[in-house]
């Protein structure tokens, strides 16, 4: 039996860069899919998949529309939690921090990076609204298109993206028996410039 932990207690970031790196070569479909929970607030929570369109050391990036349901409870109570986990690698992370909304250039150039029929879909939907039947759906697509025959579709002012910066970061690896790594670092606020302190966690 193992006695050592497998996960090193290094950069938090660059340990996620290098886990990231190896689900983009093994997950079969969307390694950049992450669950994002959200709450109001009065902590009512809500979760869903979105997919991670950025990282590095300023932390870890989405897009959306800030109308929606969860856009609503960003910009009402500005901190989330992302967890991502890759089956055929047995590893999750748990990422937990502040969001903070991306500059508008940034937000342009994400959204005119997509294919036209993508831009034209999230220009056209009230994401999170009820909607009477999915054919005025497809007309206020058809619209669009219409009214923008070629190039690309202005990006609405409520399509946005936002950063979350880390504060806590868990890494779990899977072991047989349930024996399994996990460990934590928490950003550490007095220290000098990027600091991190980690410790092993009870699996």
């Amino acid at each position: 039996m193992d006695d050592q932990s497998a996960i090193p207690e290094s950069d938090p970031v660059a340990l996620f860069d290098a886990w990231f790196a190896e689900a983009g070569t093994s997950e079969p479909n969307d390694p950049n899919a992450m669950a994002l929970a959200t709450a109001t607030p009065d902590g009512n929570p809500s979760v869903r998949m979105v997919l991670l369109k950025g990282h590095g050391p300023e932390g870890f990036t989405f897009y959306t529309n800030a109308e929606s349901r969860k856009g609503g409870e960003i910009l009402a109570n500005p901190r989330a939690a992302l967890l991502f986990h890759w089956k055929s690698l047995r590893r999750q992370i748990r990422i937990e921090g502040s969001l903070h909304e991306v500059t508008a250039a940034q937000a342009d150039e994400y959204f005119h990076s997509r294919p036209r029929v993508s831009q034209i879909g999230s220009a056209a939907s009230d994401q999170s609204r009820p909607l009477p039947g999915r054919q005025t759906y497809l007309d206020r697509v058809e619209d669009i298109a219409r009214e923008f025959p070629e190039g690309d579709i202005p990006r609405p002012s409520h399509w946005t993206g936002f950063t979350l910066v880390p504060q806590r970061m868990e890494f779990w690896l899977g072991r047989p028996n349930r024996l399994h790594d996990r460990r934590l670092f928490v950003r550490d606020e007095s220290a000098a410039g990027d600091g991190w302190t980690s410790g092993l966690l009870y699996p």
